[in-house]
């Protein structure tokens, strides 16, 4: 007997389309490097925190953080 006619089960391979991808994105810098007034550069839209931390962010992070980054714009009206 084969081993579905046993009832054993298939092993469950991950879905590819639920898995996080490990890519990093790129860098939001666009090389217009300076602090406003309330912490934000005005090129990227990051803190100085957010920058020094980008190497060290995760791929999700990352992409978690380029959402936000998007909401900051849109806000701004930029």
């Amino acid at each position: 007997m084969n081993r579905q006619a046993q009832g054993a089960q298939e092993p469950m391979l991950p879905d590819s389309t639920s898995a996080e991808p490990t890519e990093r994105p790129p860098s939001p810098c666009i090389n217009v490097c300076s602090l406003d007034p309330a912490g934000f550069c005005i090129g990227c839209l990051r803190t100085g925190a957010e920058i020094g931390r980008w190497m060290s962010m995760s791929a999700q992070e990352q992409r978690q953080l380029l959402a936000q980054l998007d909401e900051r714009r849109n806000s701004r009206g930029r």
